[in-house]
């Protein structure tokens, strides 16, 4: 019985192991990564307007860590936002990106629905950032950035 003691290692696309050929098999339908919870609302501009609508922060008073808000924020957008939400980061300042609208704009109702859909699905020229932050991450970006608004407001 070699095969207990010396393995049959398959070369990675070498040998077709599965009946169909293909060594790189696709997850079973309907699977999700773990951690990974589902947005049921659609990246368009009705799910915009449901989310700015409907969509709460799961997080309540004690679980909001503006720190962490802040730290997470300065990274993903300050660069283009700016430090103080007031649409002036180091892109517009050299003119790399323009149009950037600061927090506290007239009729630039944002709500923390509608800032969690546009970090999850991206807004005409921002990317979604939905990779690259957690839901929890995402909900404390929310929080500071209606700091911010709330900052510009006074």
């Amino acid at each position: 019985m070699p095969n207990m003691y010396e393995s049959a290692g398959y070369e990675t696309y070498g040998e077709a192991a599965f009946p169909n050929g293909v060594e790189a098999q696709l997850p079973a339908e309907g699977s999700i990564a773990r951690g990974f919870i589902p947005f049921d609302i659609p990246g368009t501009t009705e799910g915009y307007l449901l989310a700015k609508e409907t969509l709460k922060s799961p997080l309540d008073s004690t679980q909001v860590d503006l720190v962490r808000g802040k730290e997470l924020y300065d990274i993903y957008c300050g660069i283009c936002h700016g430090n103080k939400g007031k649409g002036q980061g180091n892109l517009v300042k050299r003119e790399k990106i323009l149009g950037i609208p600061s927090y506290d704009d007239a009729g630039r109702a944002i709500t923390e629905g509608s800032i969690y859909h546009t970090i999850y699905y991206g807004k005409n020229a921002m990317g979604s950032y939905a990779n690259q932050l957690q839901e929890e991450e995402r909900w404390q970006v929310v929080a500071y950035v209606l700091k911010l608004k709330a900052d510009l407001e006074k």
